[in-house]
């Protein structure tokens, strides 16, 4: 089966592209960097020829409320149309858990206005929610860091190794359109700076850490009900000292 995978060189795309071809299937792992730009529409075309399947895994380059939500909806809607063109039969999307709780945010209204288009689109599709991935908990660190201390919220979070994340996605990719969306989550739940406090820990960062219910999410107010996962999600296999404990020897 031949799988378009845009945003095929990126964290969830790369893995995804060696789950499926590991599988058999023929990935093209579709990128700018090779000549592929949905924002643009340029290579769609000749990349999704003979495609029966189409997974978009982009993200936005710029969060900024404006260019993300065109980054969204000008990409989703190059990629309808050039999978109509191409007679792909199922057009997969990754999404963010809670994104219809979190329209505080530019950047979830951009993810809602992506939804929009697909479930209109015209095409059988499968949406897959994911929960905040475990590599991301550095980033979550940084942009809550005022000063020399680190603010977070202690609302729950049940974050997903990326791994688990590109697996769910290669095997829904495969199967019969579901025409709804599903969630992936970890298989933990515990408060968000829980989990930062250990990933700073385990990579040697010393820095005091502030938390409480008052502090946002990338400037967003949180509940414990915004960013986890409702009824019999999808759940990664990956517990998170397994994934700390690689990622510490990494770093």
């Amino acid at each position: 089966m031949k799988i378009v995978i845009i945003g095929g060189t990126g964290l969830i795309g790369s893995e995804l592209a060696r789950q499926l071809r590991e599988a058999g299937h023929e990935a093209i792992a579709a990128s700018p960097r090779n000549g592929v730009n949905a924002v643009t529409g340029e290579g769609l075309a000749p990349a999704l020829q003979g495609a029966q399947v189409v997974v978009d895994v982009s993200n936005s380059p710029s969060f900024e409320d404006q260019a993300v939500l065109a980054f969204f909806r000008d990409s989703t809607r190059n990629l309808l149309a050039a999978a109509k063109m191409a007679g792909v039969k199922h057009y997969v999307a990754l999404s963010v858990v809670g994104t219809e709780r979190m329209l505080a945010s530019g950047y979830f209204r951009a993810k809602m206005a992506q939804e929009e288009l697909i479930q209109g689109g015209g095409l059988p599709y499968t949406l897959l929610r994911a929960t905040q991935f475990y590599e991301f908990l550095g980033a979550i660190a940084y942009t809550g860091t005022v000063g020399d201390t680190v603010h977070l919220s202690s609302a729950a979070l049940q974050p997903v190794a990326a791994a688990d994340v590109s697996a769910a996605l290669a095997r829904l990719a495969v199967e019969t359109p579901r025409n709804a969306t599903l969630e992936v989550a970890g298989p933990e739940k515990a408060p968000l700076d829980q989990f930062v406090r250990r990933f700073m820990q385990a990579t040697g960062d010393t820095r005091a850490v502030v938390s409480g219910p008052a502090e946002g999410y990338f400037g967003t107010p949180l509940t414990d009900a915004s960013l986890t996962p409702g009824a019999d999600p999808i759940l990664g296999p990956t517990r998170f000292e397994a994934w700390l404990g690689k990622a510490a020897k990494a770093a």
